[in-house]
């Protein structure tokens, strides 16, 4: 086996300075885990990709070291449990053909104007 590189050497080294800083705050581990296998089927070969993504973990390890950060999270929105997977309709509502304008023109009405000039 071949030597790491030096960019998978920064990333290893920025994987473990994230979980010791993560180490006190709820969900910090969990986060930089799951963070790090979503994107570790990324091709070797794809170097912008993975310095972007190298930069943007050193930026979350700042703010991760600075005093205000008292946990990590994600924000999720809720899926309803009727919904479909693609549907961009809000929780609890569906689409249909007959609701609403078609057009953002169509369903308003005009504006009134003034009649003394100002």
């Amino acid at each position: 086996m071949s030597r790491p590189s030096r960019l998978q050497r920064q990333v290893l080294s920025l994987y473990r300075e994230l979980l010791r800083a993560g180490r006190g705050k709820p969900g910090a581990e969990a986060r930089v885990r799951a963070e790090f296998r979503q994107h570790a089927s990324l091709p070797r070969s794809d170097v912008l990709r993975i310095e972007y993504l190298y930069r943007r973990g050193r930026r979350q390890l700042q703010l991760l070291r600075s005093g205000h950060a008292t946990a990590m999270g994600i924000f999720v929105r809720p899926r309803d449990p009727t919904e479909e997977p693609g549907d961009m309709a809000t929780p609890g509502t569906t689409l249909h053909d007959s609701d609403g304008p078609k057009s953002p023109c169509e369903g308003t009405e005009p504006r009134e104007t003034r009649s003394d000039r100002r």
